[in-house]
């Protein structure tokens, strides 16, 4: 027996593979196809050879293309509202916003997607969208923060961790009651601006398109049936299916309760404008920002810290959703949480870069189906990637993701409602829920940012929370860094004027 073992550990992949018809059901087939890989790290992975291509594959290339694109689009959207009120300048509107989110899904899937995660580091999950910084991209943007500013300090902060394997550190400072209250908020607030911006589309149809009737019940009906259809996915363990199902829901009971007079196919085939210098190089063009100076940095600081802060948790947790669903001896097909971040960090540069704007993290809406699905990561990234590159240049599902039901609908149930499903189940007793409701609280006077550096710190002193947690905590992870985020936090909040009652240093 352990002859044996010791021989399949040295044949590959191509070697150990044998037909799904050798198996007597599909999820035996699909567990020794896990079993059996042995992907290479930074080398050149190829179908057949080292994986392959399954119909699974199809189901998280599917729904991680969907969610990404409705959530570049919110992205984009809270950017352009913020931006736009925050200078006078500025006005972004719709078609820039697709354009904007064409230049996303193509340049970053090809690099990242294909190449990155499909053949050259199969470890690594794909780098998507960072779900919960999304409800504070309109204060991002208020507070005088500059896209391509943040990009720079979130790679650099990135590869740093990356480079020193920091992630599971910063697991360790933010304990389970900071982050649960920090998510509950960040769950709450997001969905209570979706459940707002669909109620006021769909009270503004009316006037709008001078309609005899008003449309205001358009949204009801969008939510009662969507709510009805999440909780049923989740009872039988589909919850991943929830981005396409209840967008394709949202559109069908727009379209029939006669709201479709607002769904306009405007954007043509075609590829985005992909010359950095028209993004960047004037207040005239692109993002109508020019490059960034000193005080965009000061400004994008302490949200570059909370969403690198917050990647760890992010990647560990898609981790650990794999191994809940992966069968045993798969670790090597398990992601990469150090390589992960590295991935990360330079898509947050080159997409930003070409003029996007996203901020990204693990790609959870891709991971999550695939570890369902039973798959590994190479051959849905690479179906991933091609399908968001054929949709750029398709252009017109551009138009349906940026619709106002979609958008709303997906969002909140691929991000907010998991955010503060994920926020309630980490806080299991007192010390935990008093961690939690502090930094609530602090959110609510403050911001969430400065809320997470003031609470992490507290509680990683026994202040707050856990009072033994001190105990386990050296002096490093005690004082200096919970107590350097807290100083660097307020003084750069301070400088662009985030501090209530202060007026800002610059």
């Amino acid at each position: 027996m352990l002859q044996q073992i010791k021989e399949d550990q040295e044949k590959s992949y191509s070697e150990l593979h044998r037909p799904s018809s050798e198996f007597a059901t599909r999820t035996e087939y699909l567990d020794h196809e896990l079993q059996i890989m042995k992907p290479r790290r930074w080398a050149l992975n190829l179908p057949f050879r080292d994986f392959r291509f399954e119909p699974e594959d199809l189901v998280p290339a599917i729904a991680g293309t969907i969610g990404i694109s409705v959530m570049y689009s919110a992205v984009m959207a809270a950017w352009a509202s913020g931006l736009t009120e925050k200078w006078d300048h500025v006005n972004l509107g719709a078609e820039w916003i697709i354009e904007v989110v064409r230049i996303e899904m193509l340049i970053p899937a090809l690099l990242f997607c294909v190449i990155g995660s499909g053949f050259l580091n199969p470890r690594a999950n794909l780098a998507g969208n960072h779900g919960p910084m999304i409800p504070l991209i309109g204060a991002i943007a208020l507070a005088g923060a500059h896209p391509l500013a943040l990009a720079i300090l979130l790679c650099g902060f990135g590869l740093l961790l990356s480079y020193f394997k920091g992630g599971s550190r910063l697991v360790n400072l933010t304990s389970q009651g900071v982050a649960g209250g920090l998510l509950v908020f960040l769950g709450f607030m997001g969905a209570n601006s979706q459940i707002s911006s669909l109620f006021s589309w769909a009270d503004g149809l009316q006037a709008k398109h001078s309609l005899d009737h008003s449309l205001a019940y358009v949204a009801l009906a969008i939510f009662v049936v969507n709510i009805a259809l999440y909780a049923f996915l989740a009872k039988i363990g589909k919850r991943w299916l929830a981005i396409p199902a209840c967008s394709i829901v949202a559109v069908a009971i727009a379209l029939a309760l006669g709201a479709g007079v607002d769904l306009t196919f405007t954007t043509t085939p075609g590829l985005p404008n992909m010359n950095p210098w028209y993004w960047w190089g004037s207040t005239e063009t692109g993002w109508q920002l020019g490059l960034p100076n000193f005080s965009h940095f000061v400004a994008s600081l302490p949200f570059a810290i909370l969403a690198v802060a917050m990647w760890s948790p992010d990647f560990l947790g898609h981790r650990i959703f794999q191994e809940l669903n992966y069968p045993k001896n798969t670790e090597k097909v398990l992601m990469d949480v150090d390589d992960t971040m590295t991935c990360c960090s330079l898509r947050q540069f080159t997409g930003t870069l070409f003029g996007g704007g996203n901020i990204t993290s693990s790609w959870g809406t891709y991971m999550i189906p695939a570890a369902i699905a039973k798959r590994p990561i190479p051959a849905g990234a690479i179906l991933l990637g091609t399908l968001c590159m054929l949709i750029v240049v398709i252009g017109y599902p551009m138009d349906v993701a940026v619709w106002q039901p979609v958008m709303s609908c997906a969002l909140l149930v691929g991000v907010f409602l998991p955010l503060l499903e994920a926020g309630l189940q980490m806080v299991r007793d007192n010390n935990h829920t008093n961690a939690a409701g502090i930094c609530i609280f602090a959110a609510i006077v403050t911001n969430p940012v400065l809320a997470w550096a003031v609470t992490m710190f507290l509680d990683n002193n026994g202040l707050i929370g856990d009072k033994e947690r001190a105990q386990r905590l050296n002096m490093i992870d005690r004082i200096v860094i919970p107590g350097g985020a807290v100083i660097i936090c307020t003084l750069a909040m301070a400088a662009v004027g985030m501090l209530p009652g202060i007026p800002a240093m610059l």
